[in-house]
């Protein structure tokens, strides 16, 4: 099913009323602009910004004036995964012009699942690829369990 454009645009303004997908002790109006500014950061693999994706897991400001972010990659070995922290870095600089300075850390543990992206997300990767990553990979994830149930049953037969 694809989505339109006005579908995506009406998502877009319901999830300015949601709560952000990342931990943060920022205040609402910043955390609602951080929000907007980082939906123009791309992930190089999958044409979706890296908010939607659900890639930043923390943006934090100490008394110091110094942001802390955490953040992960769909991929492991991404080949552009500096280039991305640079560009998130620079969102947030623009976001919170008084900071310091911005600590990226990319983390993998916990490791990236497509039920990390919001409902936006969801729905641009359905328009893009004409399919739901959601259902797939739980559908994915409950085969790989079925056959490593068979494969103990059979070890232990």
């Amino acid at each position: 099913m694809a989505v339109s454009n006005e579908e995506i645009t009406n998502s877009t303004n319901n999830e300015n009323d949601e709560e952000p997908i990342f931990k943060t002790n920022l205040p609402s109006d910043k955390t609602k602009e951080l929000i907007e500014i980082l939906r123009n950061v791309y992930d190089p693999e999958i044409p979706i910004d890296v908010y939607d994706l659900g890639l930043i897991y923390e943006v934090m400001l100490d008394n110091d004036k110094v942001v802390h972010v955490k953040m992960t990659l769909t991929a492991v070995g991404c080949p552009l995964s500096e280039n991305l922290g640079y560009q998130v870095g620079a969102a947030i600089q623009q976001a919170i012009p008084d900071a310091k300075d911005i600590e990226i850390d990319v983390v993998f543990d916990p490791p990236w699942t497509p039920l990390k992206m919001t409902r936006l997300g969801r729905e641009m990767f359905k328009a893009i690829y004409g399919y739901d990553i959601v259902e797939q990979w739980l559908k994915s994830q409950n085969e790989q369990s079925t056959q490593t149930n068979n494969q103990e049953n059979i070890e232990n037969a």
